[in-house]
């Protein structure tokens, strides 16, 4: 018995030295990089990135253009990541020379998920709309193409304005679709939150938001007059397939085009990369 002991001790002291060291890093990982290190990542021979700090109404956040000057014979191809997520999540796609010929490339970090307002989302899709309208307000919206991942797709779909182009990417649209997945415990008791990175908890509360938000929204997701590509991996479990499936029945099909990722996953913006990059360069001619 006292062996067995020993050994539990011992276990447990290991499982909480692991699991402390799995938030740790979990902490580290997701915090927002600083204005100097995102410049250093994206500084290369065809790109000069600038960061902007804006302010709408009590939000603050940040845009990344990948060149200080605007070229006004190219569109303009702006990014919105996912929860959680990060405008360096399109790292390749911001830094790719071939993009950046033929596009002015901007993207803009979602409330909660910048220094300045870490963790803090609103959770709420007309705010969402708010800043996404005021990242662009200054552009011609003819010349300006969406492209949005995750929950960033559902913000770009929302918006009810004229582009030239939406391209979305496993979007997340119908409420009833959402997977609450068991972690999201985590959020919901009290005595656990703390625990979890500011960027983890602004995603939970978005998810538990999503599933009273989107009805609200399910006449609305095809009002633009914008065409739009829509990317998805039919294996997706953490926004399944059948959002795509929900969008192809309510589009016109001469605005709506579905590409299929066949066995592909929710990390499709890594992981199929080319396959993205070239239906990105289809909106741009």
């Amino acid at each position: 018995m006292r062996i067995l002991k020993k050994i539990l001790k011992i276990t447990i002291i290991i499982l909480v030295v692991l699991f402390t060291g799995l938030l740790i890093a979990a902490h580290m990982i997701l915090k927002p990089r600083s204005d100097e290190k995102i410049i250093e990542k994206l500084q290369t021979a065809y790109t000069n990135p600038v960061i902007h700090h804006k302010t709408f109404g009590d939000y603050e956040y940040r845009t990344i253009h990948l060149q200080k000057k605007l070229d006004t014979t190219l569109p303009i191809l702006i990014f919105a990541h996912g929860s959680p997520g990060s405008t360096m999540d399109f790292k390749r796609y911001l830094k790719d020379s071939l993009l950046n010929a033929r596009a002015n490339i901007i993207t803009y970090e979602r409330i909660g998920y910048g220094p300045r307002n870490h963790g803090k989302t609103p959770a709420n899709m007309a705010v969402e709309l708010s800043i996404l309208h005021d990242v662009i307000d200054e552009y011609p919206e003819g010349k300006v193409v969406l492209a949005g991942y995750s929950y960033g797709g559902s913000v770009i779909l929302a918006s009810e304005k004229s582009y030239k182009y939406k391209v979305s990417m496993a979007s997340a649209v119908v409420g009833e679709y959402e997977p609450m997945f068991k972690t999201l415990s985590f959020y919901k008791w009290k005595l656990t939150r703390w625990l979890l990175p500011p960027k983890v908890k602004a995603a939970a509360k978005e998810k538990y938001a999503h599933v009273e938000e989107f009805p609200r929204y399910k006449d609305k997701w095809n009002r633009s007059p914008s065409k739009v590509i829509n990317i998805h991996g039919d294996k997706d479990w953490i926004v399944p397939y059948k959002n795509s499936e929900f969008l192809q029945e309510i589009f016109d099909q001469d605005k709506f085009t579905m590409v299929t990722i066949p066995g592909g996953g929710h990390e499709l913006i890594w992981s199929d990369f080319e396959l993205i990059k070239a239906e990105l360069l289809k909106t741009l001619n």
